[in-house]
């Protein structure tokens, strides 16, 4: 089925029901960034495969909303297909609400998949589309996408404690006095399955580029309960949850049982974090609700907060990273030399190979993003064996990939300067990173917010007129999502404030469309520092472990604490990395991770 006949169908099931318009996002029930083929629905229809975006289908037009990071991917995929591009946060671009008001300014049924859509964003439709009526209604899906790739369950493993620090047992008498119910009946519910993961200990391959089961969970006063697939537990894994206090039924009956639980029993979430379906179940006569006590969730704040065990874990996953980086490095230096031919594709999977040496990889954290001169403009481009691109000259490689491992996650991105560069080039390329370095320097104190530091590195970026339009920082699980919350580094205002052992990612950017782009990732863990008379004092701890370019930098931009980071951070990357390679191996390092002078 084409995309225009898959758009009729769904015309057709709606008018069958009497509505005018349907809103489909890219989300599952999970609110999870990669979702399994059986939610891709907007995907489906509308032929873009970016991951980010809402479609919305009347009876006569579509379009859909995605963000900068997707605006040429879609304008691509969506040509020829009907369906109008909506630039987010372009001037000009109305909102999905104010759109469908133009279409029928004298009301209409507006329907969503209830199971798809959280209760805030319900209310808010609601409110933004009256006088039209929101409805909840059946997934179309079901019935019009014939060849509808079915829910996979793989199997779960336990991981050990050796890797996570903590016993399941103990993280829920943590969340309990978090949650500071004291001895009142609550029921607090757990939908993200990165949380459900690291509450019960528990790991899989459900969700692509996610170590993740498919799951929910409920916490009560005396138990955990976890919703997965019993056929995906081995006898094991069960023994272990049940060891730990944890109670374990069917994935699917997981809303059926929040509507069996009394009406006295506190329903303990946040409306962001649960969908209309549920929270309709949750709300038989009587009950009474209240949001969680903790800003951004109490489960996902401690899980923020690494422990020990974990920040040794990503510090190895990091120096593990760093030595398959360099070997890459080196590969590349060498092709280039010898006149070899490279292109994107072949060399993510040559990084893949080298974090392959490694027992202990469990696969890419994100699809990998090998972008050359224009691609790398496109922030999230990402190349196929079919469609790459071979490694040109005299513009930049830049390469943004992730690994997995038993004992952390890992996210970086160079930016590779190959041949001969204008001085425009180097000059963008030394603000990225002037940035950068001025971020991974600051000093802050207890309480700051990540919206307090994301100038530091826009801020060189702003004196020459620039600048990129994603966020500076997310945060980043320990072997869970390399996007986690709900701390963050952004010019958004984000309440969750920055604490000791959160891990962020720091990548300022710049992108000259049709030209090149340039970001400089490094990954950061929030530290304690200093305790004086006014107040609580924290820096970062850089756990990257990859040589930054220095023969690229203009001249005259870095400062000279700067150019004494830059040097240092090199420094410490061919004292940690150098031991673990080989006498070439070494010799390129030691080169590449020279003093800068400039």
């Amino acid at each position: 089925m084409n995309r225009t006949e898959a758009l009729d169908s769904l015309r057709e099931f709606l008018k069958e029901r009497g509505i005018s318009a349907m809103i489909i996002p890219t989300n599952d029930p999970h609110f999870g960034e990669y979702t399994q083929a059986h939610y891709k629905v907007r995907e489906w229809l509308s032929g873009f495969t970016g991951s980010a975006g809402t479609l919305v289908v009347t009876e006569t037009d579509a379009a859909l909303w995605t963000d900068s990071r997707y605006f040429v991917q879609a304008a691509r995929e969506l040509s020829g297909s009907g369906i109008c591009l909506m630039k987010m946060k372009m001037e000009g671009t109305p909102s999905i609400a104010g759109w469908i008001r133009e279409q029928y300014p004298s009301g209409a049924r507006v329907g969503i998949d209830g199971a798809l859509f959280s209760y805030a964003d319900y209310l808010q439709l609601k409110k933004d589309l009256a006088p039209l009526t929101v409805e909840s209604i059946p997934d179309p899906f079901d019935r019009i996408w014939k060849e509808r790739p079915p829910l996979a369950f793989r199997p779960v493993t336990v991981l050990p404690q050796e890797y996570s620090g903590e016993s399941a047992a103990s993280k829920f008498e943590r969340v309990k006095q978090a949650l500071c119910m004291g001895d009142r009946r609550f029921v607090y519910i757990v939908t993200a399955c990165d949380e459900v993961a690291w509450l019960c200990n528990i790991r899989g391959t459900d969700i692509e580029y996610n170590p993740l089961p498919q799951s929910y969970a409920v916490i009560t006063n005396q138990a955990v309960h976890l919703f997965a697939d019993l056929q995906a537990l081995d006898e094991e894994t069960q023994r272990y949850l049940r060891s730990q206090g944890i109670e374990i039924h069917p994935y699917d009956s997981f809303t059926e049982r929040l509507g069996e639980f009394p009406s006295d029993t506190l329903r303990v979430c946040s409306a962001a974090r649960i969908t209309v379906r549920d929270y309709n179940a949750l709300n038989i006569q009587g009950a009474v609700f209240t949001d969680d006590p903790l800003a951004g969730g109490t489960v996902a704040r401690l899980k923020a907060i690494k422990n020990e065990c974990e920040a040794e874990g990503f510090r190895k996953a990091f120096l593990t990273d760093g030595i398959a980086w360099c070997k890459l490095l080196k590969y590349i230096d060498d092709s280039l030399r010898e006149g070899r031919e490279l292109d994107e594709y072949a060399l993510g999977e040559k990084l893949i190979a080298f974090r392959k040496e490694c027992p202990l990889y469990r696969g890419e954290s994100f699809e990998p993003i090998v972008a050359f001169g224009p691609a790398a403009a496109l922030p999230h481009y990402s190349a196929t064996e079919t469609s790459s691109q071979k490694i040109g000259t005299d513009n930049f490689l830049l390469m943004d990939t992730g690994g997995h491992y038993l004992f952390g996650t890992t996210d970086t991105t160079r930016t590779i300067p190959v041949g001969k560069l204008t001085e425009e080039q180097k000059i963008n390329y030394t603000l990225v990173l002037k940035g950068m370095i001025a971020l991974s320097m600051a000093a802050f104190p207890k309480g700051t917010r990540g919206a307090s530091l994301d100038v530091l590195a826009r801020g060189p970026l702003y004196t020459r007129g620039l600048m990129y339009f994603h966020g500076t920082g997310h945060g980043i699980g320990h072997y869970l999502c390399v996007h986690e919350g709900p701390q963050s580094i952004r010019m958004e205002e984000n309440p969750v404030p920055l604490e000791p052992g959160m891990v962020l990612s720091n990548e300022p950017a710049v992108y000259m469309e049709g030209k090149y782009g340039i970001r400089t990732e490094n990954v950061l863990m929030v530290r304690e520092w200093k305790t004086t008379p006014v107040n609580e004092f924290y820096r970062f701890e850089t756990l990257t472990l990859v040589p930054i370019a220095t023969e690229c930098i203009a001249k005259g931009i870095l400062a000279e604490e700067e150019i004494v980071w830059l040097n240092g951070y090199n420094a410490q990357v061919y004292e940690k990395i150098s031991p673990f390679l080989d006498p070439e191996e070494k010799q390129w390092l030691g080169k590449a991770c020279r003093p800068c002078l400039i």
